[in-house]
């Protein structure tokens, strides 16, 4: 089956993701968040499925919130309401990949930015293209990192690290994602669909309920504060959305131009 922006078949146990806004290299609009949330609650509820590849279409895996869309009308003050959009169009997909039985294998075909770097490193297995490179880039329109994204990426790569995507916005390029564990393995481009496909069909063929498991216990090691630190991360972007810093963030992105940030 195919929606209007995400492409979700099942061959055999395998279930496949795939984002299809290549045109915006794969960016969250209102279509591609409610399209994303259905395929992730099919792939966890279709028993047949043991196992789930994640990937995009075209240049990107995803460039992450798609800003030139812009945002739904908060009713308290008619800004852009952030916590409702990640409360009801991000984090539903977020949270489902986590939490889903089965494991989820991430193949990052192309730059991962913003959200789209929280999507990827929400999945168990995360393999990446040579050409890929992972971005918190949140910083450069004035926001913070948020999808889980303050969870993620310290729990794969430490204080230092994070500290250093979340506050610099930098690029990590797939090399570099490697020698840090921000993601397990990284392929030429032209093999990265092949090494992705044996290796979410070896999944499918394993112990699916030692896997559900593991994932369980590992959840709960690791991110037990998965729900709370989503609420802090939208109530905190909710107020940097009534910043002058964001809306000259996001008029700098638009124009293509360095942001001049006033602390404000």
């Amino acid at each position: 089956m195919s929606y209007e922006t995400v492409k979700w078949e099942r061959d055999g146990g395998v279930g496949r993701i795939v984002l299809d806004r290549p045109e915006t290299l794969n960016a969250w609009n209102t279509q591609f968040g409610e399209d994303l949330r259905a395929a992730v609650a099919d792939a966890a509820a279709d028993d047949a499925v043991r196992a789930v590849l994640l990937t995009g279409n075209g240049r990107a895996f995803s460039s992450g919130a798609d800003i030139k869309a812009g945002f739904d009308e908060s009713a308290d003050d008619g800004l852009p309401d952030i916590r409702g959009r990640l409360h009801g169009l991000f984090h539903p997909s977020l949270v489902g990949v986590r939490t889903m039985e089965k494991p989820v294998v991430v193949a990052v075909n192309g730059p991962a930015a913003g959200i789209g770097a929280s999507l990827a490193l929400a999945g168990d297995l995360v393999l990446a293209a040579e050409s890929a490179f992972f971005q918190l880039a949140f910083v450069n329109i004035g926001l913070m990192p948020d999808g889980g994204s303050t969870l993620f990426v310290p729990a794969r790569i430490g204080k230092a690290r994070a500290f250093e995507m979340a506050l610099l916005g930098e690029r990590v390029p797939s090399d570099r994602a490697l020698e840090w564990g921000l993601v397990n393995a990284v392929h030429p481009d032209a093999e990265l669909a092949a090494a992705a496909e044996d290796l979410v069909a070896r999944l499918a063929a394993g112990p699916t309920r030692a896997y559900a498991a593991a994932k369980r216990a590992l959840n709960a090691s690791i991110y037990p504060n998965l729900a709370p630190q989503l609420d802090l991360e939208a109530d905190l972007q909710h107020q940097l959305a009534r910043t002058k810093d964001f809306v000259e963030g996001g008029v700098a992105f638009i124009e293509k131009r360095q942001p001049r940030f006033q602390g404000a």
